[in-house]
């Protein structure tokens, strides 16, 4: 449990023991003026007010319950009724001890354990990945880690988009033009044109359309021609995606595309009608609100010229074809009865938020028992401040954009370490341009779109991969000059930036908390930005291999070792990996 947990837990037991009814907190939180002190609570302000009392008195009595323990250096009354907390130095050491022991470096423990399912990436088959999957992709793996590193159970689920009217046009090209050796070649390329053919075809051609309808059609029904031929895209396809993630660093323990589903659909239909859930509407099939929540967050009402009006959520057309939603209602029934879920959270871009909460209130009226979660992201910009794209307009391919982030690591790090050998300089330019293109995504609040800048994200000054990198890297040149990782005596906090560092190393546990209580990777970027900025002010203010004493040089190496760990074992949950040297 680091320091700020601890006090958080004493603060929790003095709520409890003065029977005082005023939420659940958090109460401490780091003072933004580390004058003042380390931490501070406004326990004392919420509990005025409700109970009708002075806060100062009640923060008096508060801090009274601190004063004169030897773990604190001082505990201040603060304005109206804040209450500052500065602990000794030697307690930040004992902590610090404690946390170099631990090899999950103080992340702690939930304390419910769930199965929870993450839905991310989830690209259509048959289209090469762009360069809009990386967000749902690094973020989700990102979650993946964070959540297991607290000890949930963590299921990765890849809902690949396999199956829908964009088949029936794919199937049509290749029995009018397609090609074995190209499919074989360049699945994606040849796939992608021959689909774009018919597509604008279909446009000014009604028979061309019907066609393509025809061959879908077929496909729906169990043609073993098209069954084939369907399948044989499918594993060309996933052959060459399994190829980015592998790249990426990213796994998956399910891939159920939307076809594994397909023979459900019917069933969930039925059920949500017969259940009056669903409901006809002019020959088609469709949730409508039931009037339970407030007008103005029910996602089956929206505002019209005329007021309130329906937004049903469809679930099968009037033609009896099946929609996303249906997919996706029947995905969620097989996650929950035989994967035994206890949560599911989609990573999604935000345009599809309607679309979850569509879903999300149609599952709370079946009664299926999940706790559902949709996490959200903007959207990548190009300098124009509009959607990245090619200088033709199309949307970058996720493998092209790959390509060129190592090519241009490549440029720095030749430029920097030209007399490593050509492939040492590879297998860097790899790590620091993957890892750069990664961090420069998850570094960002997810709810906000972002300017991509090649020049920004590969820079070795600021919040970037290659900083928290070269910083990491710096660690480990000391230990490695030091022959040692220091002794096992304690740490000796002789200087204010190295008290500052291991003030910030122990809060490493609670930041991964937040990290995974909000979805948000981008905590911890910040964090280790700042660890690793305290880092280098450590290492130029205070002589390590030099130090004034043994015990102090073995203090100083172990806090070398620890700044590593964490900034290592942090870069880990973001899905980054690190270099021994650079």
């Amino acid at each position: 449990m680091s320091i700020l947990s601890q006090l958080e837990s004493e603060l929790q037991s003095w709520i409890v023991e003065n029977n005082l009814k005023i939420g659940a907190g958090p109460w401490a939180k780091p003072c933004q003026d580390e004058r003042f002190g380390h931490f501070q609570t406004h326990l004392a302000l919420v509990a005025g007010k409700s109970l009708q009392a002075n806060p100062r008195e009640i923060a008096t009595r508060l801090a009274s319950c601190f004063e004169g323990r030897k773990e604190f250096q001082k505990v201040e009354i603060a304005g109206p009724g804040f209450v500052n907390f500065t602990f000794t130095p030697e307690a930040i050491a004992n902590a610090l001890s404690i946390m170099a022991c631990d090899p999950k470096l103080s992340i702690p423990a939930t304390g419910k354990p769930l199965a929870i399912l993450l839905d991310f990436s989830s690209p259509n088959v048959a289209k090469e990945m762009h360069v809009g999957h990386i967000r749902s992709t690094v973020l989700g793996e990102s979650l993946a880690r964070i959540l297991s590193a607290l000890g949930h159970h963590v299921i990765r689920d890849n809902h690949l988009g396999d199956w829908g009217t964009q088949f029936g046009m794919v199937l049509l090209g290749y029995k009018r033009g397609g090609s074995e050796e190209a499919l074989r070649s360049d699945p994606f390329g040849h796939l992608e044109a021959l689909y774009k053919n018919v597509q604008e075809e279909s446009k000014t051609n009604p028979e061309t359309l019907n066609q393509a309808r025809n061959e879908l059609l077929k496909l729906q029904q169990g043609d073993p021609e098209n069954r084939a031929l369907w399948q044989k895209f499918i594993d060309l396809s996933k052959d060459a995606i399994a190829r980015i993630y592998e790249r990426l660093d990213v796994r998956f323990d399910h891939t159920l595309g939307e076809s594994f589903y397909n023979d459900q659909l019917p069933l969930v239909v039925d059920e949500l009608l017969k259940k009056g859930i669903a409901r006809k509407s002019e020959g088609a099939v469709a949730v409508f609100s039931d009037h339970t929540l407030p007008e103005n967050n029910d996602p089956f009402l929206v505002n019209g010229k005329e007021g309130l009006k329906d937004n049903p959520f469809l679930i099968q057309k009037s033609d009896g074809a099946f929609l996303y939603g249906t997919t996706d209602l029947a995905t969620i029934w097989y996650r929950v009865k035989q994967l035994k879920v206890d949560k599911a959270v989609y990573v999604t871009d935000a345009r599809q938020q309607l679309h979850f909460r569509q879903l999300f209130a149609t599952v709370q009226r079946w009664g299926l028992k999940v706790e559902l979660e949709h996490v959200w992201f903007g959207t990548i910009l190009g300098p124009d401040k509009t959607p990245i794209k090619t200088r033709e307009g199309k949307p970058v391919k996720l493998k092209a954009l790959l390509d060129e982030a190592e090519e241009r690591a490549q440029a720095v790090i030749s430029a920097k370490r030209g007399d490593l050998p050509a492939e040492r300089q590879r297998e860097i330019a790899r790590t620091v341009g993957l890892g750069a293109l990664k961090y420069a995504d998850l570094s960002q609040n997810r709810n906000l779109d972002y300017v991509f800048d090649w020049d920004r994200l590969l820079s070795f000054d600021g919040n970037t991969a290659p900083y928290l990198l070269n910083a990491y890297v710096r660690t480990r040149s000391i230990l490695r000059r030091a022959g040692s990782a220091g002794g096992s005596s304690g740490f000796e906090l002789a200087d204010a930036v190295e008290q500052e560092l291991a003030r910030k190393l122990l809060a490493f546990g609670d930041v991964v908390q937040l990290a995974a209580a909000e979805y948000r990777p981008h905590h911890i970027c910040n964090y280790l930005y700042e660890c690793a900025a305290l880092f280098h002010r450590f290492f130029e203010n205070c002589p390590v291999l030099k130090a004034e004493s043994e015990s102090l040089k073995n203090s100083r190496l172990q806090l070398c070792r620890l700044a590593g760990d964490v900034l290592q074992r942090g870069l880990h949950l973001l899905g980054i990996q690190t270099l021994e040297e650079m």
